[in-house]
Parts: C-alpha cells; sequence; structure tokens
C-alpha cells in the first residue's frame, strides 16, 4: 500500500465534523484521495476542511442532512458537477439514544430510524451511481459493537445498526458485477466529543473499561486506519463483511 495510492480518487465522508469522520477523512486525505466532507455544524465542518486541505488535497464541504432526501439529491448532483465520479463513500453520521425501547417516543424512533438507517440508504441511492463504470469502489458503512450485541437502554441504537449491517451485505452482492465493495465496520468505544461524558465519569469509564479486554478506549485515528485499509487493493477480496474494532468487547 504505497502512501499516495488513493491519488486522484474522490470519498464522500458524512458526519465529517468531528470524530472518527473528521479521522477518515483525514486519513484519505493523507493517501492523496480529493474529499467531499458533510455534515450538519458548519463551524466543525469548516475545521475538517482547514485541516483535509493542510494534507494538500483538493477539498469542499456541504452542509447535508442525510435524513433529507432533498438535500441528499442536492448534494450528488453538486459533486457530480464539481468531481465528476466518486470512488469511495463513507456512510459514518449516526447518532444515539440511550433508553429503553418502551420509553422511545415515536418521535425519537423515527429520528434514530432516519438518521441511523435512512441516510445510509439515501446516501447510497444517490451516490453509488456516480461511482458506477470504473472497476473500483468502496462503501464503508459505520456500524457498532451494537450490531452484534445489545445491552439495557440501546435497544432501538442496536436495531438501526443490526439494520445497517444486513443492508451492507446486500449492496456488497448487487454491487459485485461493478467491482464495488461494501464493508461495515463495527467500533466498540472510541474517544470522540460524543462519548466524553462517559469517560468524564469515573464510575461509568470504569465499567466500561471492565467490559474492554484492552481496559483502554480507541481512538477515532485506529478506526480511520481500518477504513483506509479497506480501500487499498490489499483488501479488494473483503465486501459483505462487518468487521469489529472493539478491544476484544465482543469476544468476551
Amino acid at each position: 500500500m504505497t502512501d499516495k495510492f488513493l491519488q486522484g480518487k474522490v470519498a464522500v465522508v458524512t458526519g465529517a465534523s468531528r470524530g472518527i469522520g473528521r479521522a477518515t477523512a483525514l486519513a484519505l486525505a493523507g493517501a492523496g484521495a480529493r474529499l467531499v466532507l458533510t455534515g450538519r455544524d458548519r463551524a466543525k465542518l469548516e475545521e475538517s476542511l482547514k485541516l483535509v486541505r493542510e494534507q494538500g488535497t483538493e477539498a469542499e464541504m456541504y452542509l447535508c442532512d442525510v435524513r433529507d432526501e432533498v438535500q441528499v439529491r442536492q448534494l450528488a448532483d453538486e459533486v457530480a458537477k464539481r468531481f465528476g465520479k466518486v470512488h469511495v463513500l463513507v456512510n459514518n453520521a449516526g447518532t444515539a439514544i440511550r433508553k429503553n425501547v418502551i420509553d422511545f417516543s415515536m418521535e425519537e424512533w423515527r429520528g434514530l430510524i432516519d438518521t441511523n438507517i435512512t441516510g445510509v440508504f439515501l446516501m447510497c441511492k444517490y451516490i453509488v451511481p456516480l461511482m458506477k463504470g470504473q472497476g473500483y469502489g468502496r462503501i464503508i458503512n459505520l456500524t457498532s459493537i451494537m450490531a452484534h450485541v445489545t445491552t439495557t437502554g440501546r435497544g432501538v441504537y442496536s436495531a438501526t445498526k443490526h439494520a445497517v449491517a444486513g443492508l451492507t451485505k446486500a449492496l456488497a452482492l448487487e454491487l459485485v458485477d461493478d467491482k464495488i465493495t461494501c464493508v461495515a465496520i463495527s467500533p466498540g468505544f472510541i474517544a470522540t466529543d460524543l462519548t466524553a461524558p462517559l469517560r468524564a465519569d469515573p464510575a461509568r469509564n470504569e465499567a466500561l473499561m471492565a467490559q474492554t479486554p484492552l481496559r483502554r478506549w480507541g481512538q477515532p485515528e485506529e478506526i480511520a486506519s481500518l477504513a483506509l485499509y479497506i480501500c487499498s487493493d490489499q483488501a479488494a477480496f473483503m465486501t459483505g463483511n462487518d468487521v469489529l474494532m472493539d478491544g476484544g468487547w465482543c469476544a468476551q
């Protein structure tokens, strides 16, 4: 895997304003990819754009709510005009609500479903046509350890991530003839802005680390490194997989 093996290729990353999305965008930029960064937080997205451009690659940002079909279709149109084709799609945008299933309101249920499942569906529906006909393509869907296990208060979130894992398998089969692979990554507990409250609470932090055999939080850059590998020729035989990177959590 050469340093600039993605030179000239175009990568779209959703939820690129922070955490795993930002780290993945930076990793792809370091490998030479031209970047399309999407998210809803303008200020944070602008920070990501600045960091990516400092890698010396071409990049643009687009405010886009992946739950909204009109916005996603407009994004695809803009990307087609600006870049022509897409080679890599990273569906990272997602959200979580910690609450028992029967305590969910319909608004919360729909919000989680629309972000975590519908967002992936819409991005694939409108970006995949830009990926066809090139003999190379990579779709990476961020799932979670909750696509493999579940726990109290994570039932609905777990259901959405199971759905993304299933969608990944289906897309992998549908896109074989186009030489587009589709792989999911299931992170464990990663040190991001969203998990900062858990890390700041000594009791909760210790409880989580007690369930993680490696006894530490994962880093966004570690997930990004896996995403980068999936984009390489060395990973061309991977498709339909859901790859755990969880410090051993699911091995217990």
